[in-house]
């Protein structure tokens, strides 16, 4: 989210030139530990805000985090461009990434009856202090399950799709945004293994058909007053929004007719949709800490 932090800053300071947020990456969780230890005003985060976390915030600070929905992700599935594979199912996915895991060869992946790529399946993943990792381990390896060890580690989201893109038999996850048309293939996934593979769109992440999709956050201490308070309800406002989707992300609602020529769906709000709020282990390697 360092990025999508660092768009709307630029934007936003463009406007109120009285403004000058100091914006550093690190990680959904440095952001979060400076947010508990009241280093920082705004924490932005690929996950959700652990337990121990709020009560840690409480007793350092004395307020309660405030969190805010600023939009959403879906974490694609990447493979080299000449990869003929054309689906995946979450328990490929997790027997190829998780501890113990079966899947090691193309040849094992999904119908073995339909054309796949040959040889040893080499896997892409993200460092395990990213939000991104923690998210995809709980998503898609389950709670309790640990990553397979033996993953190449990237340090961010364009980062592994730059990888999978020189590597004809890797498999990678990042969000939706990075896909890089003729660079890589994006693949449809389906929730159990036979069933219809689901592409990552806007309306398939908030309608939450796409099985691996998850909100983007922002948390401040206490309910936010004064700049701050007006620079949050801008980042939840048309400008903001506008820029949550020219990042690749997903605005918190799409427009009736954006939503009807991808798939064909009435306007999807994400005020009446209820997303996943997972409690990954880890946190995310690109998600920045902005102190205004």
């Amino acid at each position: 989210m360092v990025n999508l932090a660092q768009s709307w800053a630029e934007a936003y300071c463009a406007e109120h030139a009285e403004v000058s947020p100091q914006i550093r990456g690190g990680g959904s969780g440095v952001g979060l530990a400076a947010l508990c230890n009241g280093k920082v005003e705004i924490a932005t985060s690929s996950r959700k805000m652990k337990p121990k976390e709020l009560e840690l915030a409480k007793k350092n600070t004395g307020k309660e985090p405030k969190e805010f929905i600023v939009g959403r992700d879906a974490l694609a599935i990447y493979i080299h461009k000449d990869n003929p594979l054309a689906t995946i199912s979450i328990p490929d996915l997790a027997e190829i990434y998780g501890e113990d895991g079966k899947i090691t060869r193309w040849e094992e992946v999904g119908d073995p009856n339909a054309p796949h790529a040959s040889g040893e399946i080499v896997r892409i993943s993200r460092q395990n202090n990213s939000g991104t990792f923690a998210y995809f381990g709980e998503a898609v390896l389950g709670k309790g399950r640990e990553y397979k060890q033996g993953a190449i580690a990237q340090s961010g989201s364009a980062d592994v799709v730059s990888l999978v893109s020189k590597t004809p038999s890797a498999i990678g996850y990042s969000g939706m945004g990075y896909f890089e048309a003729g660079q890589v293939k994006m693949i449809p996934v389906s929730k159990k293994k036979g069933e219809p593979g689901i592409e990552p769109s806007l309306v398939t992440t908030l309608d939450g058909t796409y099985p691996i999709s998850r909100p983007l956050y922002i948390y401040t201490l206490g309910e936010p007053t004064g700049p701050l308070a007006e620079f949050i309800q801008w980042v939840l406002g048309p400008e903001g929004q506008k820029i949550v989707e020219a990042r690749g992300y997903v605005p918190n609602a799409i427009p009736a007719e954006k939503g009807a020529a991808e798939s064909k769906v009435p306007e999807v709000n994400a005020a009446d949709v209820k997303a996943p709020e997972p409690t990954p282990p880890n946190t995310e390697s690109t998600t920045p800490a902005v102190a205004p």
